[in-house]
């Protein structure tokens, strides 16, 4: 029996939306990193994008445990001298929600181009509402 490996014009794409309203950060951004992948696919193969659409709402209402909204920092560097620049979660979430969970999903993924194909599947919005009706998601 041979091996089965995935071609990319044989795969079938769900969208799957996901309200992240009171859910743990690190605990979802797994579970959409996966869904992002297709490993819960029987024709998961690793060197293709076999993965899924995965739309998530209320990305500014995400839960986090401890003293992280204060103490979890995130950096960003604008390629000069001192330019280095750092934000807490809780700044993070007020200015930009979208992209914490964004950055957590992105730390799960390959790093390489594979990845970054990944990772435009992703559709994160901070309030209720999307524009993806169309493609009819299913409930995480």
């Amino acid at each position: 029996m041979k091996t089965y490996s995935a071609k990319p014009g044989e795969l079938r794409r769900e969208w799957y939306v996901v309200d992240a309203d009171g859910l743990t950060l690190g605990r979802l951004a797994t579970q959409i990193a996966d869904r992002l992948r297709g490993k819960g696919k029987p024709q998961f193969t690793p060197h293709v994008d076999t993965g899924d659409f995965v739309v998530v709402v209320n990305a500014e209402k995400i839960a986090v445990t401890g003293n992280k909204l204060e103490q979890k920092m995130y950096h960003r560097h604008s390629g000069y001298p001192g330019g280095l620049r750092s934000r807490t979660l809780r700044e993070q979430l007020d200015r930009r929600p979208t992209e914490v969970l964004r950055k957590a999903v992105k730390g799960m993924l390959p790093r390489n181009r594979l990845g970054r194909a990944q990772i435009t599947k992703l559709k994160i919005y901070a309030g209720p509402e999307h524009p993806h009706e169309a493609q009819a998601p299913k409930p995480f």
